[in-house]
């Protein structure tokens, strides 16, 4: 037997505990052991829950417990989290996690110190909810060279960007209303509307894909908070969607990662991913392409990732287990002035010929007009490198929007 506990009973630590309780015997038998939990650690009382039995308010008992083998850290945040999970790494416990921004911001210190104590530190719930990217990049993708990995990382911005598409001119604080009553968005939405989320998570992707720590804060981000639906209405015209990609790609400049909106036509494995859902697509040498899909957030599909954490660290209890982000120094991402790539470019209708002599003076402009939107027209730009339109932007002045073509 080998004894755990858990570290926060919300919505994901109620699943877990859920999780481990009524799938007990094929936990067990996959873990090679059985698994009981002995702590739960929450500040709140819950009076007829089963958690009763064994909830505490008190971190010590978890801490200076030396029956308790492995840690479920699922409080959020990087205060108490973060202090909480260091001591148990520190106690010789092993630590699965939940925890993006925790993982971000210290994952390689807790890492070394998992090192330094003969644990692991485990953290698949932190990147696509119930998608099993972390292990299939650590454990079946590892005859291959990485060189790619795209994804929708983000539930929140994904759903929001799906009612728009779906529902003809609704706007986005409308839908961003709509996420937040059905529980899909934060009361402070900042964090997935802007970009910070999937960037926190295409950082560790990147970081085990590529062996040396990435900073989530070296990468260019740019959310959905300026999407239209008029940006939407252009989009679908082409039979294009809109979609908030994460993106991390070895060139022979070097690693270039981003978090933005993007154009994707029907033929993108990414294109049809609605909803909630996440998606990962990874390009290796050997692989070729391949893609991961599951639910993105949610009690149990992010619980059943920290549950096969757990039985991760019972079946490798006292030895460690292997991981790609290995390297302790930081790996400097490339500059991304020198992608090209089309963009979509809605303007006045007044500003053509100003337009066409800017972004096209050797040719002519492909333009797209709506019915409805008399006073604004859109073009395609030729192929542009970031800073070449950057330059040409300034030239031209004032644009009502712009997004990329993947």
């Amino acid at each position: 037997m080998i004894k755990a506990a858990i570290l926060g009973y919300g919505t994901v630590g109620s699943g877990v505990f859920n999780v481990i309780k009524e799938n007990s015997e094929l936990i067990n038998s996959r873990a090679g052991q059985e698994i009981e939990i002995k702590h739960v650690l929450d500040l709140r009382k819950f009076p007829g829950d089963p958690v009763e039995s064994v909830l505490t308010d008190n971190f010590e008992d978890i801490a200076d417990d030396p029956e308790v083998k492995i840690v479920v850290e699922v409080m959020g945040g990087i205060g108490a989290a973060y202090e909480f999970t260091k001591r148990c790494l520190e106690e010789g416990k092993n630590v699965c996690t939940s925890n993006k921004e925790l993982v971000a911001e210290h994952g390689l210190e807790l890492m070394r110190i998992a090192r330094e104590n003969d644990v692991n530190y485990f953290f698949e719930a932190s990147c696509g909810g119930g998608i099993p990217i972390i292990r299939a990049l650590n454990d079946c993708l590892t005859a291959d060279d990485i060189d790619q990995i795209t994804g929708i990382l983000n539930g929140t911005t994904n759903f929001i960007l799906t009612e728009m598409t779906q529902n003809d001119g609704v706007s986005f604080s409308k839908v961003l209303k709509q996420a937040q009553a059905n529980g899909f968005a934060e009361r402070d939405p900042s964090a997935d509307i802007d970009g910070y989320d999937p960037a926190r998570k295409i950082a560790i992707l990147s970081s085990i894909i590529f062996g040396s720590s990435v900073d989530y804060k070296d990468i260019y981000t740019e959310g959905i908070r300026k999407i239209s639906a008029e940006d939407i209405k252009y989009a679908s015209t082409m039979g294009y969607a809109v979609k908030l990609l994460a993106e991390a790609k070895k060139t022979g400049d070097g690693v270039r990662a981003y978090v933005a909106p993007f154009l994707l036509d029907q033929n993108h494995p990414l294109y049809s991913i609605n909803g909630v859902m996440n998606a990962v697509y990874v390009h290796g040498n050997m692989l070729g392409d391949a893609v991961f899909t599951g639910a993105g957030a949610g009690s149990l599909p992010t619980a059943s990732a920290v549950v096969a954490d757990v039985i991760d660290a019972a079946r490798h209890d006292g030895k460690r287990a292997y991981c790609g982000w290995r390297h302790d120094e930081k790996l400097a991402l490339a500059s991304n002035d020198g992608i090209k790539r089309r963009y979509l470019v809605r303007i006045y209708t007044e500003d053509q010929g100003k337009a066409n002599s800017v972004f096209a003076p050797d040719g002519f402009l492909d333009t797209i007009s709506i019915g409805d939107l008399e006073e604004e027209v859109a073009f395609i730009t030729p192929e542009l490198s970031e800073k070449d339109f950057e330059t040409k932007e300034k030239a031209f002045g004032k644009i009502i929007s712009r997004i990329r073509f993947y």
